[in-house]
């Protein structure tokens, strides 16, 4: 029976409703259902652990403690602002806070990812010994499933006043999404977008910092687009639906460390097209179309045939319900569990 210590501030700050609040979450939930059994024990103090699991990292900010008075894991999603450091400055501060942050990487007894490519970035871009550092997948919420209820299915789209067929992208809007690119495809071929995700309605931000001119971009645009709707949050039980009601989902980012969106929307059974970048091929597999994000008109011309072709639609989704069934929070859990073991023995 291993005691863990699991630190729940992503439930509690910005990350509540990220990808770093996802997984906090949703690997907690799995634990706890763990210890009806046996293997795992939930505690309230390090001091009554075994081991010590910091679910967040950032290279930018102080997220770690100086001192482990007990074997401590984290988990690092990705290493985007190091990947991309002209779209994200680190500036003074930052930059003495990554030498910190380094120097306390080192008293870790070992580092979870999220993908073999974020992995192979961690181990390139921290010098932390590679044979301790580990990779888990993410899985989709088991709410994301096939709707049948035409009824729901009406009352959602008429509550977002949503077309018949449109685009779906969910996410934030930084650099690395790419979702400029994305939003002058379907203006040119005058395909309905529709774009989920909070930051896309934010107000309180600096519109002059560099990390946000994507951002400053979108909002004007959507002003003189008819074609765009901005959503901002949505529930998870309308988003279900949304996947349900999109004629494609697109996700058309740089990178991704992960990228949750594909399995949710393999899950409703959702057609994908998706960068080929980062980790999404290693997500995606078979499942989805994909496009060279740096290549001219791939977009352009992957999005008009999957979104006008319907046997190709049907050819994609079929594909996605075998990836899909590759990941689940039970494997996620059950291996993290073994991290635990390897790390202790």
């Amino acid at each position: 029976m291993i005691k863990v210590k699991f630190d729940t501030t992503p439930l509690k700050d910005s990350n509540k409703f990220r990808g770093v609040g996802y997984y906090t979450k949703n690997l907690l939930d799995q634990f706890k259902k763990m210890e009806r059994g046996s293997g795992i024990k939930l505690v309230d103090s390090a001091d009554m652990a075994d081991i010590v699991h910091y679910p967040f990292f950032s290279p930018f900010f102080l997220s770690l403690p100086k001192k482990f008075n007990k074997p401590t894991v984290i988990t690092i999603h990705d290493l985007i602002q190091l990947k991309f450091p002209n779209h994200f400055p680190p500036g003074i501060k930052g930059k003495i806070n990554w030498w910190k942050q380094k120097r306390r990487l080192n008293n870790l007894a070992g580092i979870i990812t999220i993908s073999q490519h974020s992995r192979k970035d961690v181990i390139e871009l921290t010098n932390y010994p590679k044979e301790k550092i580990y990779f888990t997948h993410l899985a989709a919420n088991e709410k994301f499933q096939i709707i049948a209820d035409k009824k729901r299915l009406q009352q959602i789209r008429t509550k977002y006043s949503l077309p018949e067929k449109f685009v779906l992208y969910v996410g934030d809007i930084n650099y690395n999404k790419n979702v400029p690119n994305l939003v002058r495809v379907c203006r040119q071929l005058e395909i309905p977008l529709v774009i989920v995700g909070k930051s896309a309605m934010a107000t309180n931000y600096d519109q002059n910092h560099i990390e946000n001119q994507d951002l400053v971009w979108l909002q004007k645009k959507y002003k003189a687009l008819n074609q765009l709707f901005l959503l901002g949050f949505v529930s998870t039980e309308d988003l279900v639906v949304l996947y349900n009601l999109a004629t494609i989902y697109c996700q058309p980012s740089f990178y991704e460390g992960f990228g949750l969106p594909l399995l949710e929307a393999m899950a409703c059974a959702c057609p994908i097209l998706s960068s080929n970048q980062a980790s999404l091929p290693e997500i995606g597999g078979k499942g989805v179309l994909y496009f060279n994000p740096y290549q001219k008109n791939d977009l352009k011309n992957k999005i008009k045939l999957l979104y006008y072709n319907e046997a190709e639609r049907k050819r994609v989704a079929k594909e996605s319900v075998k990836q899909i069934k590759e990941f689940s929070w039970d494997k996620t859990a059950v291996k993290t569990l073994k991290i635990y073991e390897k790390i202790l023995n």
